[in-house]
């Protein structure tokens, strides 16, 4: 039974593919036309007398919408969008390369290499100044101001060691706190040799202030080697 079936569709194969050949080939004129008028704008649309009464107005200006001109305008358009789009994508790929640059400058801080030793050599010697103010007799009030300088030099640096931004902003940063702290530091040196002056005058006043009159004691020795001399001179 199988191979009678096999037989069977062996022998209408042969009919099938001519049947096939035959129906793709055989177009209608008609339909053919339309086709053509539509996508080139070439031909006629038959029966004319058909469109030209049912379809009028499509009948006159098919010819000239047909899709060929929209996909040559669409291509037209699409080639130029291809060379904006180049030039964008360059663009950005360029600015992608900077902004890359510019984040490796910022995350590694390059400049507090440079000048955070003098920096921190600088403190130091603010903060000792800082306790000598307080060895040569400064007050409360003057201790507490100059530790809140101290203080703010402090947050100042972290402030811009935490910050964003490129290794030269950094640097200039760096340079100006660095002046500050030598400016303030020279002030400070200045008032601690003054309060050091002052304290030194008010002890050398306290003491003359507080010497012992020993005016009479000294007049009663004078007394006493004038009438020696004078026995002396005089027997």
């Amino acid at each position: 039974m199988k191979r009678n079936t096999l037989i069977i569709a062996m022998l209408l194969l042969p009919l099938l593919g001519a049947r096939a050949q035959y129906v793709t080939y055989n177009h209608d004129e008609t339909k053919m036309n339309q086709v053509t008028v539509m996508e080139t704008g070439a031909g006629e649309l038959t029966p004319a007398l058909f469109y030209s009464v049912v379809h009028n107005k499509y009948y006159r200006t098919a010819a000239e919408t047909n899709k060929l001109r929209y996909r040559s305008e669409a291509a037209a358009h699409g080639a130029a969008q291809v060379g904006i789009s180049e030039t964008i994508d360059t663009s950005l790929t360029k600015r992608a390369e900077v902004e890359a640059l510019n984040m490796a400058d910022r995350q590694v801080d390059l400049a507090w290499q440079a000048e955070g030793p003098k920096i921190q050599s600088r403190l130091e010697a603010f903060n000792r100044n800082i306790a000598r103010l307080s060895e040569a007799g400064g007050n409360g009030g003057d201790l507490a101001l100059w530790r809140e300088r101290y203080q703010l030099f402090q947050t100042a640096v972290s402030a811009i060691r935490d910050s964003y931004m490129p290794n030269a902003e950094r640097k200039k940063e760096y340079l100006a706190i660095y002046r500050d702290i030598t400016e303030h530091n020279n002030t400070l040196i200045a008032y601690i040799v003054s309060v050091d002056s002052r304290e030194r005058t008010k002890d050398h006043l306290e003491a003359t202030l507080e010497r012992p009159d020993r005016n009479g004691e000294i007049a009663a020795e004078a007394r006493g080697r004038w009438k020696e001399t004078s026995n002396r001179t005089n027997p």
